[in-house]
């Protein structure tokens, strides 16, 4: 950055943006990277000395659904903080020049040589030669390869960049996979996945990268940790009435009124990991449980093959042992919580009651009413 170019707290105070709301969203960003509130400074230091960072954002098979939360982004706004940290030097849906001229712009940093970043939005077709998604006459997977091979690393946004998402599903007719499988043995690579990803998330991500030079702490499955680190049921705001054995049966009906477990019309919250329920969606005012539907599992591995039906119930639940069900584990846990119990000592004990040295009489336990109170 020159020397005589405005300071970035210039610059937002010119947008309208005060520097205790500029302060206060680098807590955010701290607190959704789970670090302390001592980093909020340290972020705040490192964006507002750190040169803009180019970036490269590719859509391949994809709905622009990333896109559109990314765009989404408020309190302060993505092109209010984010933007003018990083230069998005392209972008098709939202970059200025069109045609031979935005694929200058490409060409433009590719040639250069400051480091940028790369996000790819959108599936990535391998069959017949990759055809059927081109882009001025090259193919999505050797765009792909060109531009993430050079990049400083790359984010795979969305479903359909981790895994193949929508296009991808069976029976796939275009072959379609995620960044990983169509550029093997890249050094950095980040997945974000979701139907879209939280644009919460990628500021968090894109900020972590501008403040610290690196990426932030990633899973087995090259997911950062800080958004995929918990299953949505064990952060649920439902959690306390499906351990008390509370669920919807229908929707509509009373329990769906008055805010029951959605466990048993489908939701999936118990296998996925994602931090949902702690960021929200919409500017943090809901997200889909909150709203009264059930999680569909779409940070899952794919998770248009595997989380479906989706309203039909899940045949186990994360933790509980294979042979808890949510009528077991439910029922029983409103029969033992007065005496102080725990929901894994109930887990323990119907693991024990269904091993094979139980009595058969007593491997069952009641499912359709609450025990009575004596």
């Amino acid at each position: 950055m020159p020397t005589d170019a405005p300071s970035l707290e210039a610059r937002l105070a010119a947008r309208g943006i005060s520097r205790r709301q500029f302060l206060k969203f680098c807590g955010v960003l701290a607190a959704t990277l789970a670090l302390p509130e001592a980093y909020a400074p340290k972020i705040a230091h490192a964006l507002e000395t750190t040169p803009r960072l180019p970036v490269v954002w590719l859509e391949f098979q994809d709905c622009a659904g990333n896109t559109e939360s990314f765009l989404r982004a408020s309190t302060p706004t993505v092109a209010e903080i984010v933007l003018e940290q990083i230069s998005l030097d392209y972008h098709e849906t939202i970059m200025a020049p069109a045609g031979h001229a935005a694929e200058k712009s490409l060409e433009a940093v590719l040639a250069g040589s400051q480091p940028f970043l790369a996000i790819v939005e959108g599936s990535i077709p391998t069959k017949d030669g990759g055809i059927y998604c081109t882009i001025g006459g090259k193919t999505a997977q050797s765009i792909a390869e060109t531009v993430c091979r050079k990049a400083a690393a790359t984010i795979a946004v969305g479903a359909c960049a981790w895994d193949g998402g929508w296009p991808g599903a069976s029976p796939n007719p275009t072959g379609a996979v995620g960044v990983k499988s169509a550029v093997p043995g890249l050094k950095t690579l980040v997945n974000m996945p979701g139907c879209p990803m939280n644009v919460t998330n990628l500021t968090a991500v894109l900020a972590h990268f501008l403040a610290f030079k690196a990426m932030p702490a990633l899973d087995q499955e090259g997911r950062p940790l800080f958004a995929y680190g918990q299953l949505i049921h064990n952060n649920c705001e439902r959690r306390g009435h499906f351990d008390a054995g509370r669920f919807v049966e229908t929707w509509g009906d009373d329990g769906h009124r008055l805010g029951y477990c959605l466990y048993k019309m489908g939701c999936k919250g118990p296998q996925t990991y994602s931090n949902c329920p702690a960021i929200g969606w919409n500017d943090g005012t809901s997200w889909p449980i909150g709203a009264g539907h059930g999680c569909v599992g779409c940070m899952s591995s794919h998770f248009w093959d595997n989380t479906i039906p989706v309203y039909e119930r899940l045949p186990h639940i994360e933790g509980f042992g294979v042979e808890a069900t949510a009528d077991k584990v439910g029922l029983t846990a409103l029969g033992v919580v007065a005496a102080g119990v725990t929901v894994h000592a109930v887990a323990s004990a119907i693991r024990a009651k269904n091993s094979p040295e139980a009595p058969h009489d007593e491997r069952e336990v009641a499912v359709q009413t609450p025990p009575k109170k004596k």
